[in-house]
């Protein structure tokens, strides 16, 4: 009987990160699909201006669900970095540096959004531009917001395929979410991709990139399956 007090805790840390990955899943859709899709009318600043306007207070509440979805993130790396490196420590690093540079690209996405409140917020620095450069500035720094979710799409790509793999190889989690997560990783890279190159196809690879929708089967497998606690201890034993 093994005195290792990891051991003992990768049950909990495996079902830890579950939940945390479905509470920002269940956040996400607001404040990456919702408002955008609420406040935000393509190419036409007067009218995404005015929406944001009339809705403050929403705008804001996205900011800081998107806040909390990069603190999530946070705890989340480390603990499928602790649940995946038996298998293999360097991919496991991968994946983790991948799912960080995700974040901090996210957290520094919140600059656009802030510039769009202070853009709007009526200091008396702003009285310089006319109304109209106001209003264009404001939908620029959108547009930034909305291209700057491609290339943290790119590094979340590379952090879902490589952690698909992991868990296809570890033999302490079930293969099928582990091929689930390589197909969302796919998605997120024809997404990303297709949309820089061929940008007028946007809406194609965005319902592509929906499909990554399968990811989920991974953090519900944890929640309800758990991890195979003595092969997961093999293996950490044999990667020490």
């Amino acid at each position: 009987m093994t005195t290792n007090p990891s051991f003992a805790s990768i049950q909990g840390t495996a079902r830890l990160a579950a939940v945390l990955i479905l509470i920002m899943a269940v956040i996400a859709p607001f404040s990456m699909l919702y408002i955008p899709s609420t406040m935000i009318v393509a190419g036409d600043a007067a009218a995404t201006v005015q929406n944001i306007a009339g809705s403050e207070g929403l705008f804001r509440l996205g900011l800081v669900a998107d806040a909390v979805i990069v603190l999530l993130e946070l705890v989340i790396t480390v603990l499928l970095y602790g649940l995946l490196k038996p298998v293999n420590r360097t991919l496991s690093l991968v994946a983790a540096s991948a799912r960080l540079a995700m974040a901090i690209t996210q957290g520094s996405n919140l600059l656009n959004h802030f510039m769009v409140l202070l853009l709007l917020g009526g200091a008396t620095y702003l009285t310089v531009f006319a109304p109209e450069q106001l209003r264009a500035m404001a939908l620029l720094f959108l547009n930034a917001h909305a291209m700057v979710v491609l290339i943290w799409g790119l590094f979340f790509s590379l952090h879902l395929l490589v952690s698909g793999y992991l868990v296809y190889k570890s033999g302490y989690l079930s293969r099928i979410p582990g091929v689930l997560l390589i197909v969302a990783g796919l998605c997120y890279v024809i997404q990303s991709v297709g949309t820089i190159l061929l940008p007028q196809q946007a809406a194609l690879f965005a319902s592509i990139g929906a499909l990554s929708f399968v990811e989920v089967a991974f953090p519900l497998w944890l929640l309800i399956k758990g991890v195979n606690k003595a092969k997961w201890e093999s293996r950490a034993l044999a990667a020490a």
